[in-house]
């Protein structure tokens, strides 16, 4: 399930977009301004940010200044009274990846945000999200809400192997080959060695399991959908 922040002052407005989102099945956060969307995204992670730009305190071409700023790539679409093609350029000069003009209509609403959806997930298809934990291949990173999660390489590519495709059963043998290589000469020890650690290293970590399939291998367990 995909989350989606909304951005906007004018609680009705906010409240019909939330309402529309969530009954097609998205996932939403509110915030009233670009000051409390800062406070909502330094704790949960979002796929898409729709958000007004007249807001008091801090309006949306300063959100989007200081996300982007922050190489904060999280596709943001733009809902404004404005009009101007001045204001529309100078959103898309700042970050702004979509733009809609007050009125705005529902059904198009959601169609903006599939297609803005869709291309974010082909830009990030070698990224694995399980709730907050995101695994970053590139960058053989894990991450979840800020904290860093130090695994050696061997041992991120067992658990991305892992959760790329959960509930799926993969033997020893297979993760030796997939990881190790076909001439290595590791053990199916060295399997269950490396999966000791990152369970020891991410025991606090509650979106994933790695599970044992006695005298076959392993599988994992993704609770947590991004």
């Amino acid at each position: 399930m995909f989350n989606i922040l909304i951005v906007e002052d004018d609680k009705n407005l906010r409240k019909l977009i939330v309402t529309c989102l969530k009954k097609n099945n998205y996932n939403t956060y509110e915030a009233f301004n670009g000051n409390e969307a800062l406070e909502v995204l330094d704790q949960n992670y979002v796929d898409l940010i729709i958000s007004d730009v007249m807001m008091p305190e801090m309006d949306g071409f300063q959100l989007i200044k200081e996300l982007r700023d922050c190489k904060y790539k999280t596709p943001i679409l733009l809902i404004t009274a404005k009009s101007d093609i001045k204001d529309k350029k100078q959103g898309f000069l700042l970050g702004a990846d979509d733009y809609m003009v007050k009125p705005i209509n529902i059904e198009e609403l959601l169609l903006r945000v599939h297609v803005l959806l869709r291309r974010s997930q082909s830009a990030n298809e070698r990224k694995i999200r399980a709730g907050d934990l995101i695994l970053d291949y590139d960058q053989l990173s894990v991450t979840k809400k800020g904290k860093v999660y130090f695994l050696a390489q061997k041992e991120f590519l067992l658990l991305y192997k892992l959760l790329s495709t959960p509930d799926t059963i993969f033997t020893r043998q297979e993760l030796i080959e997939e990881i190790w290589g076909l001439e290595s000469e590791s053990d199916y020890r060295t399997i269950d060695v490396h999966i000791k650690r990152i369970r020891e290293k991410m025991y606090d970590v509650h979106d994933f399991e790695i599970v044992t399939i006695r005298g076959v291998g392993y599988k994992g367990i993704i609770h947590g959908k991004g």
